[in-house]
């Protein structure tokens, strides 16, 4: 098993690990699935590993702009980014007191922060000319088109109804990386680009947020990228990356190098709005010259780091050699 002692390790939780296992978004049910999660990634901490977290946020900015469209007569509604900010901070709270809370337990005296972070996008993404990210809750297809009217872009998603679709561009550069590296540097516990970062673009050489929604695996990629660790993992609900999702020939992916996971998904083995950002994460992190890259669930993720667990991606063996 490879050693993890002073191993820098990003920790990307999906935005569903942050509530109730039945989908329960309310602060009760928030606060202990925090806690929960903490304590998980308080015994990563304590293996010696380096840990920064990044998180998802779907069912939190869900409910924000649910409360958006409740209360337009009465508050002014605030735009997309925005609500990624909010749930930062919230999330961001949460977090830093049940680590805090859990590292003590274990007599670890580490200072855990977290961060309010941007994340460049290009002005010229295709993605602007295509939403595809789905947010929200489903209404009639007459309430879409009242907010189609609005000059939003809602999609007829089965028999559950219509959903907002927004774009979701490539993130490019993580515009607080002096601040996180600062931290990091420092031995500080960071959480960082929840949400996958509140997306800016530049323009005449000023930044601006756009409504947008960033995709957390590929920001964790570049997350890890830019604070130079040498792990990523991606907690999920499931042990292993699989082939077969569904069907009697399901099959776990062990070992695997980025050619050989991204032939697995050029063959349709990752659905594209589940665990298909987590492989491209993986296999990104891994081209870039991450060391490793792991798919494991929330209770497997102390054991990841060694590559002990879930879908683990590395070079392939002639490129580890040199």
């Amino acid at each position: 098993m490879t050693p993890t002692g002073g191993m820098r390790v990003v920790v990307a939780l999906g935005g569903n690990a942050l509530t109730g296992p039945d989908g329960d978004a309310s602060p009760a049910a928030q606060q202990a699935a925090v806690e929960l999660a903490m304590e998980r990634v308080a015994e990563l901490v304590a293996a010696g590993c380096e840990v920064v977290l990044t998180h998802g946020n779907g069912p939190q900015v869900g409910n924000l702009l649910t409360k958006n469209e409740l209360a337009a007569r009465v508050v002014p509604p605030v735009p997309l980014d925005w609500c990624v900010a909010q749930t930062q901070a919230t999330i961001g709270f949460l977090v830093v007191t049940a680590l805090e809370r859990s590292l003590a337990a274990r007599g670890l005296a580490r200072p855990v922060a977290a961060t309010v972070s941007r994340v460049l996008v290009d002005s010229a993404d295709p993605a602007w000319r295509l939403p595809t990210k789905p947010i929200g809750r489903y209404v009639t297809e007459a309430e879409a088109r009242e907010h189609t009217a609005r000059g939003q872009t809602w999609e007829a998603r089965g028999p559950r109804g219509w959903r907002r679709v927004v774009p979701s561009p490539e993130p490019r550069e993580l515009l607080d990386r002096e601040v996180v590296l600062a931290l990091v540097d420092r031995g500080v516990v960071v959480v960082a680009a929840g949400g996958g970062g509140i997306p800016m673009v530049a323009e005449g050489g000023r930044l601006r947020a756009v409504e947008a929604v960033l995709d957390k695996d590929l920001s964790a990629a570049l997350l890890a990228a830019t604070v130079r660790a040498e792990c990523l993992v991606i907690a999920t609900d499931v042990e292993h990356a699989a082939t077969g999702w569904g069907t009697p020939e399901q099959r776990p992916v062990g070992r695997v190098d980025p050619a050989g996971l991204r032939a697995l998904a050029a063959a349709g083995h990752f659905a594209s709005g589940s665990m298909g950002p987590k492989v491209e994460a993986a296999a990104r992190f891994v081209e870039g010259g991450g060391r490793r890259a792991v798919i494991t669930s929330l209770d497997r993720i102390a054991a990841a780091p060694a590559g002990a667990a879930g879908t683990v991606v590395e070079p392939a063996p002639a490129r580890r050699a040199r």
